[in-house]
């Protein structure tokens, strides 16, 4: 399976923060907005990934980022020069995903739970068509909303209703086999000339190919679009690691937990980063020797 994590969009909700700078790029808490999503990926057994950006902040990212070499990955890079729709990304990817499975990930959507990542390379293994992730919210009408029959099974998706006929939200996180590039090819522009992302999946759920996992009360799903909710996202993390002193979307920790890099990599890293003058460096040193 290979990674999309879609960081393009112009950020307009959030300026003047974006004026200069992507969204993905600001800080929630004390990591780049980017980092949590790709800590996902990475969660997920994901070794191969490509980040899509506009044009003017492509150097930004790779300044960040590299090519992931020294998290024991690989990141590459393509740009989308205006905003065409979520599933436009995978018409982006198509070479890079090959005849590889999909995971797509929205760049400024922040997941965490106790076992989300095993959740997740659970459902990585038995993905058969789509699998998306829902979430309880009390504002469902901003959303994309899953609508599940008694038996708990998807059934409809509507695209931010008037009138949700549940309050379970379509997380900005997708599971895909490979025949979404072709559904991906034969979409068309919606009225607001975009690529829906909802359109592509209801092309796997007219094929009965479509299922939704509930994250349940035990995981947080922050979407970080505005300023309020990028404060709150924020001081979430904070919260988390302050009272549990361990950090969330760590990606040297991610990446050796993982198996991805060895403990002299980490080391090293740690090393990197300031070693014992850094705060980041002492944590990824606890991390280490504690293992």
């Amino acid at each position: 399976m290979r990674g999309i994590i879609l960081a393009g969009g112009t950020g307009s909700r959030l300026r003047p923060l974006t004026t200069i700078t992507s969204k993905q790029l600001l800080p929630v808490y004390d990591k780049p907005l980017i980092y949590y999503p790709l800590s996902v990926l990475m969660l997920a057994g994901i070794r191969e990934t490509m980040v899509i950006c506009t044009p003017d902040h492509e150097q930004a990212f790779r300044a960040l980022l590299g090519n992931g070499e020294h998290l024991g990955i690989e990141l590459q890079y393509a740009t989308q020069a205006a905003p065409r729709g979520l599933a436009d990304a995978l018409l982006i990817g198509r070479e890079f995903i090959g005849d590889e499975q999909i995971c797509l990930i929205l760049g400024d959507n922040i997941f965490y739970g106790h076992d989300f990542g095993f959740t997740l390379r659970q459902e990585v293994e038995k993905l058969d068509g789509c699998t998306l992730f829902g979430y309880t919210v009390a504002d469902p009408e901003r959303y994309g909303v899953a609508v599940l029959n008694e038996s708990h099974h998807l059934v409809a998706l509507e695209e931010k209703p008037s009138a949700p006929r549940g309050n379970l939200a379509v997380t900005g996180l997708y599971l895909y086999d490979n025949e979404a590039l072709d559904y991906a090819t034969e979409l068309r522009p919606s009225a607001r000339g975009e690529l829906e992302i909802t359109d592509l999946n209801r092309r796997f759920l007219d094929a009965g190919r479509a299922r939704l996992v509930d994250l349940g009360r035990g995981t947080a799903w922050l979407d970080t679009g505005t300023a309020d909710s990028l404060l709150e996202a924020g001081q979430f993390v904070q919260v988390l690691q302050k009272r549990q002193g361990v950090q969330i979307a760590c990606l040297e920790e991610v990446a050796y937990r993982m198996r991805f890099i060895s403990g002299d990599d980490l080391g090293a890293l740690a090393a990197r980063i300031g070693g014992p003058a850094s705060e980041q460096g002492r944590y990824l040193t606890r991390v280490l020797e504690t293992s």
